[in-house]
């Protein structure tokens, strides 16, 4: 398909003008959208993803509302375009004759298509804000709210089993697509007997000992495969397909080569091969299905998937219209905490940046409520984390809160008005990404209710305990002022109440 753009968009007839106020006399969304924002889009705005000649495209920019409309509402694309076809309102918003016939559902798929291709989904936000910024609906300051929401991968959860065999299944089959010649002369003759189906559609075996049977033979077809793909002569092509690199991730994982006189059984030149314990697994490479490797394992608050997070953030001033003005997608396994500060970079490189940032318990932690407030004036708002630790859950112990710390005087007071005796500094060296932490110590005479001879408290180091502080004021759970990266550590003496 081709592009004709128009250079403005076009009014809306005069009969689906004086039906839809007919209509809708008490208001409508889409309504509120043409008469404040006109049409947002244009042509032009999209002219780079079609190509010069062909058959005409349906008006992109009209593709482009009914994405964001079919999004609001939950529908389906062939819902989509009977909505384009039935509904008054969309038909003004759109700009559409009341007897215009719409299109085929199908053209909302391609347009998506389009837009992934050349990396251009981003364009449909960046012109709405744009549009509300100029119709005065958005600007800086005021307040925010983020919160994430679990994306479902487009695949089958499988087990460990499952995986390593459709992952070989996969390989040879993206192999097989590219150099059909080359394959046959690797291949070995009960491959297709194993390969030729998905794992699911098989029967594996049931017993524990033929199951791994299984798995040591899985292993060592694809380290066959692997050795083959490694020799020389072995087209470009073939070493470039994603399927052989995660195929060379997941062996690396799960297999470790054995030698047939260390306890493995290969087959003439196969190496032989043995599923790695659980706990010898590389963790930070994992893969959950090899037609998305992208996806990432995660249980949070109950709920466990394989996918996606996406952060949303969004405008929630009481006197403006909710708008999205931020999405932020990562795989699952990336906390929430992490996107803090790419997300707030995000705001201020668009201009929005807000005076108050609301987040849950997930996106606060003292070290984040510092950098929100130093780099960008934000004010990061949310409920600190449980104290976990003994002090935090004693009725009869005392936890930070209950200290007076004087940074300057590097001097801590206790509920009772003693002072430390020791004061230190120090980073934390096996997690470098959390706060520096101070630890003071009090003379054991004046812990009148403490067994140990001697205590420590250890706090945040003063600008992250001072950022924590007014959240604990507002309301907010107490805390050791780890936030969303841990608690503090405390005394280990189960008997200190000081």
């Amino acid at each position: 398909m081709s592009l004709r753009p128009q250079s403005v968009t076009p009014p809306g007839p005069d009969d689906t003008a004086r039906i839809t106020r007919a209509a809708f006399r008490r208001g409508n969304p889409y309504v509120l959208l043409r008469d404040r924002l006109g049409g947002v889009f244009d042509d032009a705005g999209f002219a780079d993803l079609y190509p010069a000649l062909g058959q005409p495209a349906y008006a992109p920019w009209r593709l482009a509302l009914v994405t964001f409309m079919q999004f609001r509402e939950g529908l389906s694309d062939r819902q989509a375009a009977d909505a384009v076809r039935g509904r008054i309102d969309w038909k003004y918003l759109l700009s559409l004759e009341l007897a215009d016939a719409g299109f085929d559902h199908s053209v909302l798929c391609e347009f998506r298509g389009r837009l992934l291709q050349h990396e251009a989904g981003e364009r449909l936000l960046e012109r709405l804000l744009d549009a509300a910024r100029e119709g005065g609906l958005l600007k800086a300051g005021g307040r925010q709210r983020t919160d994430s929401t679990h994306v479902l991968a487009a695949i089958r959860m499988l087990n460990r089993l499952d995986l390593v065999g459709e992952t070989l299944r996969a390989a040879l089959n993206a192999i097989a697509a590219v150099a059909p010649e080359w394959l046959r002369s690797v291949a070995l003759p009960d491959w297709h007997e194993r390969y030729d189906r998905r794992v699911e559609n098989i029967r594996l075996p049931e017993a524990t000992a033929k199951r791994d049977v299984y798995a040591v033979q899985v292993g060592v077809d694809g380290f066959w495969l692997l050795d083959a793909l490694d020799r020389f002569g072995t087209p470009d092509e073939l070493l470039a397909l994603p399927a052989v690199a995660v195929l060379r991730r997941t062996w690396a994982r799960h297999y470790e080569r054995i030698t047939p006189g260390a306890g493995g059984k290969g087959r003439g030149r196969a190496p032989g091969a043995r599923l790695r314990t659980l706990q010898a697994r590389d963790p930070g490479d994992r893969v959950e299905a090899p037609y998305d490797p992208d996806a990432r394992y995660r249980t949070r608050s109950g709920r466990t998937w394989v996918g996606y997070v996406v952060h949303l953030t969004e405008t929630c001033d009481e006197d403006a219209p909710r708008l999205v003005v931020h999405a932020d997608t990562t795989d699952a396994s990336v906390h929430e905490a992490m996107r803090v500060a790419p997300i707030h970079s995000a705001l201020a490189a668009q201009g929005l940046t807000p005076a108050q940032h609301l987040a849950d318990a997930a996106y606060v932690g003292a070290d984040l409520l510092l950098d929100a407030r130093e780099r960008h004036g934000i004010d990061l708002i949310g409920p600190q984390h449980r104290d976990m630790s003994w002090q935090g859950t004693a009725s009869d112990a005392f936890n930070i809160a209950d200290f007076a710390v004087d940074w300057d005087g590097q001097v801590a007071r206790c509920a009772e008005g003693k002072e430390s005796i020791a004061w230190a500094s120090y980073g934390n060296s096996q997690r470098p990404h959390r706060c520096a932490l101070v630890q003071v110590r009090f003379h054991p005479k004046d812990c009148l209710s403490v067994a140990a001879s001697l205590h420590a408290l250890s706090t945040d180091a003063g600008p992250q305990h001072d950022a924590v502080s007014p959240a604990r004021a507002r309301g907010a759970c107490r805390c050791t002022g780890a936030g969303a990266h841990g608690r503090i550590p405390h005394a280990p003496h189960p008997a200190a109440r000081h």
